[in-house]
């Protein structure tokens, strides 16, 4: 083998790390999480077919109403659910620091920051 073809192999294990830094690891429609997968090629954008269809339906008609492609519509439904989402991660941070500038203990801390954490996470999911 040539020390060029040396240099290019690449072992699986690398290919799986470095699709896994570049893949997305949540579902393009619903926002969950996608199961781990070891298998090389084409990573799945979706957790199931009907996501999948939602965001084929989706793609169609933003087409067709005449919307750049990147946009993103929501419903005022949606968009009132994040806004309370945000708040209550607004909330949950503030809570962080009034209880540091009252002197609290780490394990209360610990617990505060925990559950900012929570509701960041909730709030990853946008539908």
């Amino acid at each position: 083998m040539s020390e060029a073809a040396q240099q290019t192999k690449v072992s699986r294990d690398e290919l799986v790390a470095l699709r896994t830094d570049i893949a997305p690891t949540h579902c393009g429609w619903c926002g969950r999480r996608l199961p781990e997968s070891g298998n090389v090629g084409r990573r799945r954008r979706y957790c199931g077919q009907s996501c999948r269809q939602r965001a084929y339906e989706r793609r169609t008609a933003v087409q067709r109403s005449g919307l750049p492609e990147d946009s993103v519509v929501l419903s005022n439904t949606e968009i009132a659910a994040l806004q309370d989402r945000l708040f209550q991660l607004r909330c949950a941070a503030e809570d962080v620091v009034t209880a540091a500038d009252d002197g609290a203990e780490v394990e209360e801390l610990r617990k505060l920051a925990g559950e900012v954490a929570a509701t960041a996470r909730e709030l990853e999911r946008l539908r």
